[in-house]
């Protein structure tokens, strides 16, 4: 398929219904809780680094039971916060982090996260990702996290053709329409997971395969 011909608006409605029967991508699953706050959205993708969905939301779910403001994070431990999200993966690291970011947010914006890329990325162990989705979902601010299926998807496709997620964000930046800015992730994921799969992606089924250029595929069910 000549990838000039790749027409998002088109592709989005096909991605919406065949992601259904799946379970969402865990940061707009949590908003959909009421998890909405700069904050949840950006202690929640924390947890989710290197952690499967499945895992990470309710292992936020258990913290923000305790704490769902910077106020209130600080007033437990990190010995707290390391048994609350004991589950997800580098609990050990995530625990201090996520106290020391409270803290931070506390002592310099008086306990309101702003909505803004280049404080989020201050923090230690933030990255593009995590800010992007913070600043998609919670803020509403048209931005595009790149995880490992936003890239693989986007380039097996023939939309873009790069060798990371972070020059896959720049790409995608200078490509897709704004306004399908937030909602790529929350489809490519699923998408990605159980349908584009990194290993023998389901093409056969798959609504896209006439748009699709399958780019590095070889095999595929």
């Amino acid at each position: 398929m000549n990838q000039q011909t790749f027409d998002l608006d088109a592709v989005m409605p096909l991605l919406r219904e065949a992601v259904r029967p799946f379970p969402k991508a865990a940061m707009f699953a949590l908003a959909e809780l009421g998890y909405t706050s700069p904050f949840e959205q950006l202690i929640a993708c924390i947890i989710s680094i290197r952690t499967r969905d499945e895992t990470s939301l309710p292992v936020a779910i258990k913290l923000f039971d305790h704490a769902r403001t910077p106020a209130a994070m600080v007033r437990l431990t990190t010995d707290e916060i390391e048994d609350l999200i004991r589950d997800s993966t580098f609990h050990e690291s995530k625990a201090p982090q996520i106290w020391t970011i409270a803290r931070q947010i506390i002592d310099t914006y008086g306990d309101e996260l702003p909505c803004d890329f280049d404080t989020l990325v201050s923090f230690a162990g933030v990255g593009p990702k995590c800010a992007n989705l913070t600043l998609g979902i919670a803020c509403k601010q048209p931005s595009i996290s790149v995880d490992i299926h936003v890239h693989r998807v986007t380039n097996r496709w023939g939309y873009v053709q790069t060798r990371t997620p972070e020059k896959t964000l720049k790409a995608l930046e200078a490509k897709l329409p704004e306004r399908h800015w937030i909602e790529i992730n929350e489809r490519l994921v699923p998408f990605g997971k159980h349908i584009c799969t990194g290993e023998l992606p389901r093409c056969s089924t798959c609504p896209l395969l006439e748009m699709c250029q399958q780019v590095g595929v070889q095999e595929h069910r």
